[in-house]
């Protein structure tokens, strides 16, 4: 076998993967009759076991029968990113697709409880009838912009959250950019809080901007699908035209709008590694 090995940090000795000391730590004969001792010293029936029924075997089998696409939400800040994430996990939930994630459990860090704005990234899964989806939560803050490029880096689509009230305001703008810069392939608007906007022909102005705005930054803002709703009230179960119709709305798009991903399944594996910690 390869040189592949264990260090022991007590005896800095070095285990081969290969070594009966090893095999018998990650637990391979646990459910045979042997003893450690037995593959220890030398019983052929033991190791006969081991090598026929390796731990691994007995661990859960993930089958991929839907399209795998990574999305997120993006915007600024306050805008309403994390409350469309679990508003999309609560709706979901209810059709049996996902499992309902709390405003609280998505921001759960104490710090991002006490100030109430998202700070790193979070992950959500969720499935519709298309596609799986694993989706990130990005930070709208503008300090905390390496975490949103850190989410944004690994999306196939993103889901760009603007407040009705406010229109698009500097971090989206920053947002929209970084997305191009890192290579996010498709964007699909949120019009959030479109409940606090009583002008019919304000909402059209705000939405006006936001096209050209995505155009400006070579995105295809004529195309690109504006889902007017209220994550909110999707939340708490109000208004279901611009709550959950708009949530159910806003995933079709994703589905229609956002292609599927191309994975080059030929070339080697390839693990980004954000950062090392020594303990």
């Amino acid at each position: 076998m390869a040189a592949a090995v264990l260090r022991n940090p007590n005896s800095r000795r070095l285990l081969s993967f290969s070594s009966p000391i090893y095999w018998s730590c990650r637990g391979f004969i646990s459910a045979s009759n042997f003893s450690v001792s037995d593959l220890l010293f030398g019983n052929e029936e033991a190791a006969v076991h081991a090598n026929a029924n390796p731990w691994w075997r007995s661990m859960a089998t993930f089958t991929r029968t839907k399209p795998h696409v990574n999305v997120g939400t993006i915007g600024h800040v306050d805008h309403g990113k994390t409350t469309l994430t679990a508003a999309i996990t609560k709706v979901l939930a209810e059709e049996g697709k996902a499992k309902a994630i709390a405003f609280d459990e998505i921001d759960k860090a104490p710090e991002e409880k006490k100030r109430g704005i998202t700070i790193a990234t979070a992950h959500v899964e969720y499935e519709t009838m298309k596609r799986h989806y694993a989706h990130v939560d990005c930070p709208g803050h503008a300090d905390y912009v390496k975490n949103m490029i850190t989410g944004a880096a690994q999306m196939d689509g993103g889901i760009l959250v603007v407040s009705a009230p406010d229109g698009p305001m500097p971090q989206t703008k920053e947002h929209i950019l970084l997305a191009r810069q890192v290579g996010v392939p498709s964007l699909v608007c949120f019009l959030n809080k479109v409940d606090a906007v009583d002008d019919p022909e304000l909402l059209e102005l705000v939405e006006m901007e936001l096209r050209e705005l995505l155009s400006f930054y070579k995105f295809p803002g004529d195309e690109i699908p504006i889902i007017r709703g209220s994550a909110l009230s999707a939340l708490q179960g109000t208004n279901e035209e611009i709550g959950k119709k708009a949530i159910l709305k806003l995933m079709d798009a994703v589905d229609e709008y956002i292609p599927d991903p191309v994975r080059q399944l030929d070339k080697p594996f390839l693990m980004p590694i954000e950062d090392v910690f020594s303990i």
